[in-house]
């Protein structure tokens, strides 16, 4: 399954019983976040499908946001994501903070694999990736400023090893999609998996996002402890060695990890 299919197939079992936000600003957020990747400029009807809202409403608040530059009206009376959320999102400090000081051990760990290298962070239950570089030889579905339940990724589940236990049961609570046909689709394998995680230190994607597609991650501690992120190493399946990509990915989180808390971040 290609990314934009799965994607497709997510964004559908999201949009059965669509339920209206109660505010202008949820109603507002709700028709920005209704875009995705395979669906870079949707109609009045298909907003108001992706959403719960009447197209009376979705004509209106679309307007106002063209207005505030947060839509952009497109051909053929469609409407795509505004110029001025690119500007908003280059100055989220997360990413900004986090991205420079990572790039350096990202750009070093692409020289030594060759491979696709992602840095993620996570947002509630799922895992945004904030930093990626090498395109590789594979067809996979993360990309910059892209989600995935956190469950069925390798640097997901590298950090969901060290969340606090609320942060898992909300996971699991969300439900547990299956992505491909080796995603961990219940609570029990998903608790062993997190356990060896920890006593190992390394997480693995198995096929678990991307038929075909294996992936060595690591997590990224900063200041208190916290876990602030993730780091992997993504590949053609057969082309990942666990042994020798987890050492690296791990040297890089570790120094990375004294680079935050040297910063204080």
């Amino acid at each position: 399954m290609r990314s934009t299919e799965r994607d497709d197939v997510a964004h559908a079992a999201s949009l059965d019983s669509p339920q209206p936000p109660p505010s202008v600003l949820a109603r507002a957020a709700a028709l920005l976040g209704a875009f995705d990747e395979a669906h870079p400029r949707l109609g009045v009807a298909e907003l108001a499908r992706r959403t719960g809202l009447a197209r009376s409403t979705v004509h209106r608040l679309a307007g106002e946001l063209v207005r505030l530059r947060l839509l952009d009206r497109a051909e053929g009376g469609t409407y795509r994501l505004g110029m001025r959320l690119f500007e908003l999102g280059e100055l989220v400090p997360t990413r900004r903070t986090l991205t420079d000081a990572a790039l350096p051990l990202l750009e070093d760990l692409l020289e030594a694999t060759h491979q696709r290298i992602h840095l993620a962070v996570l947002d509630g239950v799922e895992v945004v990736y904030v930093a990626i570089l090498g395109a590789g030889e594979v067809d996979v579905a993360s990309r910059t400023g892209g989600r995935l339940p956190a469950h069925a990724t390798g640097v997901g589940k590298a950090m969901l090893a060290y969340a606090p236990p609320e942060v898992v049961r909300r996971r699991v609570e969300a439900g547990l999609p299956r992505l491909t046909p080796r995603t961990i689709t219940t609570p029990g394998a998903l608790t062993r998996e997190l356990a060896r995680i920890r006593a190992e230190g390394t997480a693995y994607d198995r096929e678990e996002s991307t038929v075909g597609v294996s992936c060595v991650a690591a997590p990224v501690v900063g200041t208190d402890g916290r876990v602030r992120a993730a780091l992997s190493v993504t590949g053609r399946t057969a082309a990942i060695d666990p042994v020798r990509y987890g050492v690296a990915v791990r040297a890089a989180a570790v120094t990375l990890g004294r680079t935050l808390r040297e910063a204080g971040l």
